[in-house]
């Protein structure tokens, strides 16, 4: 049957130019066992989305940079910067995972004050929305996505501990949830994805592993921001009252344990930030600076220099010319091929 020329001309122009952009870790994990239930996001044809957060030594962002401050690599390839701005104003889409494994049970009540009073910081009515999965033995969504905080402190408060660890399984679900969130309003439905973690970060449940959770939060372009609730190996002298050096600096861990470098790599590869509150007066300044981080952010996008004609993965690293400053972004991304053009008649 033969197909007319505009149909045919439409598709081919499609799928010749069409490329999916997904970040991931620097080395590169095992694919999930179930990927295909993870849609990848639609982007900007050609484009590759980041955004970054730059801080200087002190811990203060900086959020007065220009375009021409920054610096991309692609696999060490210098790249153009095709859009640039300053992501202080989009709406958020939250998953908020809370653990509720058997092992939290005599934190449980520090991990509701926690969710409670970030939502509370960072939700703007009839802006900003989030939706809460608790996690034992398997990971559940308790509210699905609202901007009412009433009914998400109602669904936190309402949980009991019980159960084994399930956290890679969790950040996984959220990742799928996250990848297809309620837009913004016309003319702009760009929203920011964010996951964050209050747990202590031992998994003993999962059928996926650490690197199917990382992937999954990547491909969705979730940033990880993590919550420890872990309080060993905290500096006293920190928790008795040492000045902070700025946003984050709440308390020093003298050591971290097996669950805080799980949270600490969820975070990295990510783009995200692990913090370690010592008690629920700290947390308030916690989620000051989760939310101040949300607002003082970069949005950067580029076309690779060099197309992918296969799909592998590829390095990024965000750099700046400014002496004394860290970029934090994602490691890299997943580039897939555009789809073969259909055959001519």
């Amino acid at each position: 049957m033969k197909v007319s020329r505009s149909i045919l001309a439409v598709a081919i122009a499609i799928t010749s130019c069409a490329i999916l952009v997904h970040a991931q870790q620097t080395t590169p994990p095992r694919a999930p066992q179930d990927q295909q239930k993870i849609p990848p996001i639609q982007v900007t044809t050609g484009l590759v989305h980041l955004v970054a957060t730059v801080t200087d030594r002190r811990h203060n962002f900086i959020t007065n940079l220009n375009k021409g401050d920054f610096k991309i690599l692609e696999d060490g390839i210098p790249q153009e910067i095709r859009f640039f701005g300053r992501e202080t104003d989009l709406p958020l889409r939250i998953a908020l995972l809370l653990d509720t494994s058997n092992s939290i049970r005599p934190r449980l009540e520090f991990e509701q004050d926690a969710a409670i009073d970030f939502l509370s910081s960072v939700i703007r009515r009839n802006k900003d929305m989030a939706f809460l999965m608790t996690f034992d033995n398997e990971p559940e969504v308790i509210q699905d996505f609202t901007g009412d905080i009433h009914l998400l402190t109602a669904a936190i408060r309402k949980q009991r501990a019980g159960g084994g660890t399930a956290l890679h399984d969790a950040i996984f679900k959220a990742a799928d949830k996250l990848s297809n969130p309620p837009l913004a309003p016309a003319p702009n439905p760009e929203v920011r994805r964010v996951l964050v973690v209050i747990s202590d970060g031992e998994d003993n449940l999962s059928d996926h592993a650490l690197s199917d959770a990382i992937e999954a939060a990547i491909r969705a372009e979730a940033s990880i921001y993590a919550i420890s609730t872990n309080t060993e190996w905290i500096s006293t002298s920190a928790v008795a009252g040492e000045k902070r050096a700025g946003p984050g600096d709440l308390s020093h861990k003298n050591h971290l344990g097996p669950g805080d470098k799980v949270l600490e790599k969820f975070a990295d590869q990510s783009g995200g930030r692990v913090f370690f509150p010592y008690r629920v007066d700290d947390l308030a300044q916690s989620f000051v600076d989760i939310g101040s981080e949300l607002r003082s952010q970069y949005f950067i996008a580029y076309s690779p220099a060099n197309p992918p004609v296969t799909s592998k993965y590829r390095r990024i690293d965000v750099q700046t010319d400014r002496k004394g400053l860290i970029v934090r972004s994602r490691k890299g991304y997943f580039a897939t091929a555009p789809a073969s053009a259909p055959p001519s008649d």
